[in-house]
């Protein structure tokens, strides 16, 4: 954060005022000064609105994106690179000082809000109330300090509310509480929906359907175990608003026929990121100088690393593998890996022979009809295959891998028992940190380079699946456990596969690499990226089928939710009703939205957090940090933040810092 916190405020774009990615919407010229007066004109105004939209990206830049939001939750652990550790572990490290996610995080929105308020206040001002883009203009600006806001209280609880764009020289600012901060975000976001249009000939503005998806889970989160003490008084009208506004985006966003239409990325600006299912995305592009500092880096930190397996190397298609987030066991027991074409849409399991000179020999394992010296496999072929099986599976042992041709990563082998929490197989435990089957929602193989970090991928931050949890979430705690039936299978038949689908065909970004003029940039006339999973062998199933299994996915009743075996009910202890149809619902979440970097702030706010945290991630174990319920549902206030500011013109005394940080910081 600047030295003089004034400058959270005005800045908004004095030196960035940019055109964020698409030409079609934001003006990709960089303009790199720019006088507030300009803020007293449409033209600056505008302007000004679309350097907001910079905002957005912030989620996507760097390596904050999975340590705010994924690390320490159920779905993701530590990966082959441990240096952001304390956040997935909860160890001493982490602390007000840390950087990598919270100083950053409040920087960039109170940036964001220092644009908003100006807007605000300037466009009733300066703008013409008759201009067409009036009210588009003020509803951006109360949704973006509403979204900002939003951002900081998940994270921070009550933080300063400033609202208006702060002048001269004060640095004196006092936290408002965490009611004050929820209320200022719903009607801010109520004020965006009633300003905002319902659609827009610039693709990526702001629309009504943004402002209603928020205002609904602003009020979700409102209505959460995690403000039990004091929400009692709005919980009602904060459920009955997550139904209406929900079922507002709902209505105006279909889902995607296929829930791989979503992940189906071929080349930048390309269909799957026109679905209708998309509500709101950060806009990135393949235009250099538009992307700023960073692009969009998420793709970089869920791969597993492949390039130091002999007969493969790094190449574009395969993406940059950063390694930073391990799957959990629990990540991938909660699909049901037969019926469920979620799993196989969101994980890659098979990777391509790209470097043929360097595979591995046969050597003493070498079958009949082969040498010692004869490769296992040639370029084109299947190198790595991971196969993804249940504890019980008496078909793996590590000697007989070695007679088989692709490198093997089994998750169980022969005799192995269950486990969530540690060693098992060859595939993702303490050892092997590096191998595991990895989350391919984000893979981009449209970069310029291989060591390309800068990602094109637009970044999803509402989907209308999302309202349709949301919205059955809201009915089930109102007890209308039926009325929310028919959202929850709506998902989950999309989710089955259709009749006459091929369950081993494989589609992620990387495939990109085929529309891109670098290709896949191995040098070589293969590519990493394997168009096939392992669907068959993982499930122990010998007889390619093409049958439907949307019928499997449905529930007929509500008591086939509570009477179900599969959804970790004993683990997590949930026994009534209402607690077994939270956790149900956080499962649900977990199947749809797996590592769509929302899941800590989820588990915050429904109070699951300390269980699952402690049951499925093995940084639990690892580090012998103890999750402490009285102080990690909340991140520390920075400590940069609190060395800023001041009390009556004079720096605050470390008794002063103690009493504005959060609880047991």
């Amino acid at each position: 954060m600047k030295k003089n916190i004034k400058y959270i405020g005005l800045s908004v774009a004095l030196a960035a005022i940019m055109g964020a990615c698409k030409p079609d919407f934001l003006d990709e010229k960089l303009i790199t000064s720019v006088s507030t007066e300009s803020f007293k004109t449409k033209d600056g105004l505008d302007k000004l609105s679309v350097g907001m939209y910079r905002n957005f990206e912030f989620h996507f830049n760097y390596e904050w994106a999975y340590t705010l939001w994924q690390y320490g939750t159920d779905e993701m652990a530590v990966g082959n690179d441990g240096a952001q550790e304390p956040y997935n572990s909860y160890t001493s490290a982490f602390d007000p000082a840390r950087g990598q996610g919270m100083p950053e995080l409040w920087d960039n929105m109170y940036s964001g809000i220092a644009s908003a308020n100006t807007l605000i206040q300037n466009v009733p001002l300066y703008y013409g109330e008759r201009e067409p883009n009036y009210n588009t203009r003020l509803g951006e600006g109360y949704f973006m300090r509403a979204f900002n806001y939003f951002r900081l209280v998940q994270q921070f609880g009550g933080v300063p509310l400033l609202t208006e764009p702060v002048v001269g020289a004060s640095t004196d600012f006092e936290r408002n509480s965490i009611q004050e901060t929820y209320q200022l975000i719903i009607d801010d976001f109520k004020k965006a929906y009633d300003l905002l249009p319902t659609t827009v000939s610039e693709r990526g503005r702001l629309t009504k359907y943004a402002a209603a998806h928020f205002l609904a889970k602003a009020s979700l989160f409102r209505a959460s175990e995690l403000y039990n003490e004091w929400n009692g008084p709005t919980k009602a009208q904060d459920l009955e608003n997550v139904v209406k506004y929900g079922n507002e985006v709902i209505a105006a966003h279909p889902l995607a026929p296929d829930f791989v239409d979503l992940w189906n990325f071929t080349t930048p600006d390309g269909p799957n990121e026109r679905v209708s299912e998309v509500v709101l995305a950060a806009q990135f592009s393949d235009d250099v100088p538009s992307r700023g500092r960073y692009g969009n880096q998420i793709h970089l930190y869920y791969p597993s690393i492949y390039q130091n397996l002999a007969g493969l190397k790094r190449d574009i298609s395969g993406d940059r593998e950063f390694s930073r987030l391990r799957t959990t066991d629990y990540a991938l027991d909660v699909y049901d890996r037969v019926n469920d074409s979620r799993f196989w849409k969101s994980f890659i399991t098979s990777y391509i022979c790209n470097n043929p000179g360097a595979a591995p020999r046969w050597g003493q394992y070498a079958p009949e009809g082969k040498t010692a010296n004869d490769f296992k496999f040639e370029g084109g072929e299947e190198g790595v295959r991971y196969i993804v099986n249940d504890a019980g599976d008496t078909r793996y042992t590590p000697e007989n891998l070695n007679y088989r041709a692709p490198h093997m990563f089994v998750r169980y082998f022969n005799g192995e028992t269950k486990k969530y929490i540690g060693e098992h197989g060859n595939n993702g435990t303490y050892a092997t940190k590096s191998r595991f089957v990895a989350l391919s929602k984000f893979r981009d193989g449209s970069r310029t380079t291989v060591a390309d970090q800068f990602g094109t991928r637009d970044g999803i931050l509402a989907r209308s699946a999302e309202d349709y949890l949301m919205v059955a979430e809201a009915l089930g705690r109102q007890g209308k456990y039926a009325e929310a039936l028919p959202l929850i299978n709506k998902l989950r038949e999309r989710a089955g596969y259709a009749n006459g689908e091929d369950r081993q065909k494989h589609i992620d970004g990387g495939q990109a690499y085929k529309n891109n003029p670098a290709g896949s940039g191995s040098g070589n006339a293969f590519a990493a990226y394997s168009e096939k999973n392992t669907y068959y062998e993982s499930n122990n199933i010998n007889s390619p089928t093409t049958a439907s299994t949307k019928s499997n996915m449905v529930f007929t009743s509500v008591a086939e939710i509570f009477n179900s075996n599969k959804e970790f009910y004993d683990v997590l202890g949930a026994n009534s009703d209402e607690e077994k149809f939270l956790v149900f619902i956080m499962n649900e979440r977990s199947r749809e939205l797996m590592g769509e970097l929302i899941r800590w702030p989820d588990l915050a706010r429904t109070k699951q957090l300390e269980k699952r945290f402690k049951a499925f991630n093995d940084g639990s174990v690892i580090t012998g940090a103890a999750f402490n319920p009285n102080k990690h549902y909340l991140r520390p206030i920075p400590q940069s933040f609190l060395d800023a500011i001041t009390k009556g013109g004079r720096a605050l005394t470390s008794e002063e810092k103690q009493a504005m940080q959060n609880p047991g910081w």
